[in-house]
């Protein structure tokens, strides 16, 4: 029996790790992500330096001390310059040099209206220019309101006002843990119905071309099922490894690297800390095992029970819609874990694997929960596994139209 289950495992593990769309898939998209979001990175820092270099002419000498901080903040390398006749033309000549990226003038204006004036080779992109002129117009605010004797930095600062929440539960759309949470829920949908999909249609591909029909003289149909569903989630079991294995590299090189060269996206650090740790990860993993067995069984089934592609499609539509709804109530799930209507979805076992993960990840969920999705996603894959073994059965070696509702129930008694 086990002989038999492993050779069909390791075919279709061989035959789908060595096709250049899974090399593409699995290799070539994290070296290409790689490539353009670390590359570009160090280039512009090596290549770029100079362009960061910004000297300051400050005529009011009151607004440098305030104003090189934030733009030392917003990415700059800031030289201050002193105010002489001449400054102006030594200042232009490094520019064109690139010495320097260019140069700021602060005058009298800029303490009345605001208006400063930028020298640069090139003009500065939108959020540049925004980082430019808030330092320069809150350092002139910042000035006049303590010259009359009010605490500007605190007026300034944006933190004055306090927001508690009421509940401890969920995350916001501004949180990381939204974010790990939703792009986890994500990747297990769309990994859990490529792979289980494929399943499906390696069930339909040999029926179609008979070459089922000398397979099963040499071993039982459950037997060729349980290998195709193995063999075919140990190829995305490998993607993901692969996935999550750039992700992490990403995570502990490129987004330091990225930080470093441009500092305005500092507030990218805080995805870090909201990374999942070891448990974590071992709860996805279970969460796509659990997952990937309960679709695939029912997708080897659909191929099994259809002659064609067409048909496979049409009757396919039932089971994706299992995952589609996750989908549409993942947001709601994670914002509101704890609400009856989260709870329920979550815990039933064809959704368990999207929601009750978007829930983990999103927000504090009790352990018995955990524990109860998981006992109820077993005992479904129990019952999948024995529905769809016996439909695989009798329809690999039936043709002819698609079975009625009436006729698969015929099938999974005779089986």
């Amino acid at each position: 029996m086990w002989a038999n289950v492993w050779a069909v495992i390791r075919r279709e593990y061989l035959q789908r790790v060595r096709s250049k769309w899974f090399v593409i898939a699995t290799v070539g998209g994290p070296l290409l992500m790689i490539a353009l979001t670390v590359l570009p990175v160090y280039l512009m820092a090596r290549g770029q330096e100079s362009d960061r270099v910004l000297a300051v002419v400050d005529a009011t000498d009151v607004l440098y001390e305030r104003v090189a901080p934030r733009l030392e903040r917003a990415g700059y390398t800031v030289q201050r310059e002193a105010r002489r006749p001449d400054v102006t033309v030594e200042l232009r000549q490094k520019a064109v040099d690139g010495e320097i990226g260019g140069f700021l003038v602060l005058d009298e204006l800029t303490l009345e209206t605001g208006e400063a004036t930028l020298f640069a080779n090139d003009p500065p992109s939108a959020i540049r220019r925004l980082a430019l002129q808030e330092a320069v117009t809150r350092s002139a605010l910042e000035y006049l309101l303590e010259a009359q004797g009010v605490d500007a930095r605190s007026l300034l600062s944006g933190e004055n006002l306090k927001v508690e929440r009421l509940t401890t539960e969920g995350a916001d759309e501004d949180d990381p843990r939204f974010l790990v949470a939703y792009l986890g829920a994500f990747l297990l949908y769309m990994v859990i119905l490529l792979y289980a999909i494929a399943v499906m249609r390696a069930t339909l591909e040999e029926k179609t071309n008979r070459v089922v029909e000398i397979i099963i003289s040499a071993m039982d149909p459950w037997h060729l099922m349980l290998g195709k569903i193995i063999g075919v989630g140990a190829v995305g079991l490998t993607q993901i490894a692969v996935w999550i294995g750039t992700a992490v590299l990403l995570a502990a090189v490129g987004l330091p690297a990225l930080v470093a060269a441009r500092p305005e996206v500092a507030e990218l650090q805080n995805i870090r800390e909201a990374l999942p740790g070891m448990g974590m990860a071992v709860l996805f993993f279970g969460f796509f095992v659990f997952g990937y067995f309960m679709y695939s069984g029912l997708y080897a089934a659909v191929g099994a029970m259809c002659s064609t592609e067409e048909e496979a499609q049409q009757a396919q539509f039932p089971v994706v819609m299992f995952l589609v709804v996750p989908i549409v109530f993942v947001m709601q799930v994670i914002q509101d874990p704890m609400t009856p209507l989260s709870t329920g979805l979550s815990l039933f076992p064809l959704f368990s694997p999207i929601l009750m993960w978007g829930r983990v990840a999103g927000g504090g969920v009790p352990v018995w929960q955990i524990a109860l999705s998981y006992a109820l996603m077993a005992l479904a894959l129990l019952v999948i596994a024995w529905l769809a073994g016996r439909i695989y059965k009798v329809g690999i070696l039936m043709t002819g139209k698609r079975p009625t509702l009436p006729e698969l129930w015929r099938w999974v008694r005779e089986a």
